[in-house]
C-alpha cells in the first residue's frame, strides 16, 4: 500500500487530506506540527512526506531537513499559502521534490505524489540518492527519455549505477507492467550467450532436451537490458544487429523467427566508439544501439553526494540496529578519496565498516585497515615492480567488490578468465564471494 505522512498545523486541511488519501487507497499518518511529524517519522519511515511550510512550532524546511538526514531516499512535497519564486527555488535547492501552492486540489496533489513515488521508488534495492549537479542532470535526462520507445545506450564506469538507472527508466516507461529482463554479456561464453539471448529449439545441440525461450522472448512487451555489451564477441554481433533492427529472433535450431516487442537498454563500461575504431565492435551495431546516449558521472565527480551515500549505506547495513554516527573527520576522509570503484566500492566499504564497528560511532582511524587511505605500500613509488602494482591493484579491486570476480573483471576492464588466472598466479587468499560470481 502507498504510504504518506501529512504534516499541517491547520486541523481542517490536515483532516481533509488524510480522508482524501485514505479514500483513494493510501495509508496515511497525520501530524499537527514539526515535533509530532519528526517523532512519527523516526518511529516509522514513510516513502513520501507532504508538509506545510509555515507552522506554529517551526517550518516545513525543518521537517524536510531532518527527514532527508534520516532517510535520504524519502520524497518531500512542500505546501504553502504564500507563493513566491525565491521560496520555490530555495525549496528545490534544499531537496524538495515538488512545491505546490494552496489552495491545491486533491487530484493535483495525488498526481504529483504518484509521479514522485514512481521516480524515487527503490530499484534493485537502492534509491537514486544524490543531489550533485552532475548526478541530477544524468537522472533528469534518464527520466526525460523514459516515456520514449527508443533504445538507450548507457556508457559509464563500473559501479556507477547503470543497472539502477536502467530499472528506473523501465519503471517510468509505458512498459512498466511488463518484464524487465537483464543479461550480462560478459558472463557467458559466446556459444552460451547466443542461446541465452535468442533461445533454442529442442535438440538444437547436445543437452538441449527441451526448447527454451531466450531473453528477447522473455522480455516481450517490456525492457531488455544488455549489460556490458562491449564484451560481446564480434561473431555474435551481426545476429544481435538483425534482432534489433527486425525485432525478430531466430532461436538456435528453430525453423521460424519469433517476433518480439521490446525496448533495449544497453550498458557498457567502455567507450563503444573507441572499440569501433579498434575493430572490436561493429560500427552499424554501435549506431543502432546509440539512439539515445546516456552517461553517468563517476563518484569522484559527485563530491556532494559521497557523505549522503555513506550515511545511507550505514543506515541500511546497520538495520535493525541503530546506525553508527559518522564522525566529521571520517566524512572529510571519505570525501577526499577518489573512489575508483565508485558507489559500489563505497557501499562495500560501509558494509564492512558497520559490521566491524566497535561502538555507536565510526571514526577515520577505523578505516585504516579497509584500504581507504593511499599510504604505505598502496602508493605508486619509484622501484615498485609492475607485478607488485598489478597484484596490489587486483587485491584492492577484489576488496572493493567483496571478492566478486565478475565485478572485479568489469572494473579492471579485463576478462573474467584473466582475473581468475591472476588470482591463481599471485596466490591470493580466498574471499567470501568468490563462489558466487
Amino acid at each position: 500500500m502507498k504510504r504518506v505522512l501529512v504534516v499541517d498545523d491547520e486541523a481542517g486541511m490536515r483532516a481533509g487530506l488524510q480522508a482524501s488519501f485514505q479514500r483513494h487507497g493510501w495509508q496515511v499518518e497525520a501530524a499537527a506540527g514539526v515535533g509530532e511529524a519528526l517523532a512519527k517519522f523516526r518511529a516509522r519511515r514513510f516513502p513520501l512526506v507532504i508538509t506545510d511550510i509555515r507552522m506554529t512550532d517551526g517550518d516545513g524546511f525543518a521537517v524536510m531537513r531532518e527527514v532527508r538526514r534520516v532517510a535520504p531516499g524519502t520524497a518531500v512535497i512542500l505546501l504553502t499559502a504564500f507563493a513566491n519564486v525565491p521560496d520555490a527555488v530555495e525549496a528545490v535547492k534544499r531537496g524538495a521534490c515538488d512545491y505546490l501552492v494552496k489552495p491545491v486540489s486533491f487530484e493535483q496533489l495525488e498526481r504529483a505524489a504518484e509521479a514522485i513515488l514512481r521516480q524515487v521508488e527503490p530499484f534493485g534495492g537502492e534509491p537514486l540518492i544524490g543531489h550533485s549537479p552532475a548526478w541530477v542532470r544524468a537522472v533528469q535526462r534518464a527520466r526525460l527519455v523514459a516515456g520514449s520507445s527508443a533504445d538507450i545506450l548507457i556508457e559509464a564506469e563500473s559501479g556507477t549505477g547503470k543497472e539502477l538507472v536502467a530499472r528506473m527508466i523501465h519503471r517510468l516507461s509505458p512498459r512498466r507492467d511488463h518484464p524487465f529482463v537483464a543479461v550480462n554479456c560478459a558472463a557467458f561464453p559466446e556459444t552460451l550467450l547466443e542461446s541465452e539471448l535468442f533461445g533454442h529449439a529442442k535438440g538444437a545441440f547436445t543437452g538441449a532436451n527441451a526448447a527454451k525461450a531466450g531473453k528477447f522472448e522473455q522480455a516481450h512487451g517490456g525492457t531488455l537490458l544488455l549489460d556490458e555489451i562491449g564484451e560481446m564477441a564480434l561473431s555474435l554481433q551481426p545476429k544481435l544487429l538483425r534482432a534489433l533492427q527486425e525485432r525478430e529472433v531466430d532461436p538456435l535450431g528453430g525453423m521460424r523467427g519469433v517476433r518480439v516487442d521490446i525496448r533495449v537498454i544497453a550498458t557498457t563500461n567502455q567507450s563503444l566508439r573507441e572499440l569501433v575504431a579498434q575493430g572490436k565492435f561493429r560500427a552499424d551495431l554501435y549506431y543502432r544501439l546509440n539512439v539515445i546516449p546516456l552517461t553517468l558521472p563517476p563518484l569522484r565527480d559527485r563530491g556532494e553526494d559521497i557523505c549522503e551515500l555513506a550515511e545511507y549505506f550505514a543506515r541500511i547495513y546497520a538495520a535493525p540496529r541503530n546506525a553508527p554516527e559518522l564522525s566529521p573527520e571520517l566524512l572529510r576522509t571519505l570525501s577526499a578519496y577518489s573512489w575508483p570503484g565508485n558507489v559500489r566500492e563505497l557501499s562495500n566499504l560501509m558494509r564492512r565498516a558497520v559490521a566491524l564497528a566497535p561502538g555507536p560511532r565510526l571514526d577515520a582511524q577505523e578505516f585504516s585497515g579497509l584500504e581507504l587511505a593511499t599510504s604505505g605500500d598502496d602508493r605508486l613509488r619509484p622501484g615498485l615492480s609492475l607485478d607488485a602494482m598489478e597484484k596490489r591493484l587486483l587485491e584492492l579491486t577484489l576488496d572493493a567488490t567483496a571478492g566478486n570476480r565478475s565485478r572485479a573483471a568489469e572494473m579492471l576492464g579485463v576478462s573474467l578468465r584473466t582475473v581468475r588466472n591472476k588470482i591463481r598466479d599471485y596466490r591470493l587468499p580466498a574471499r567470501g564471494s568468490y563462489v558466487h560470481d
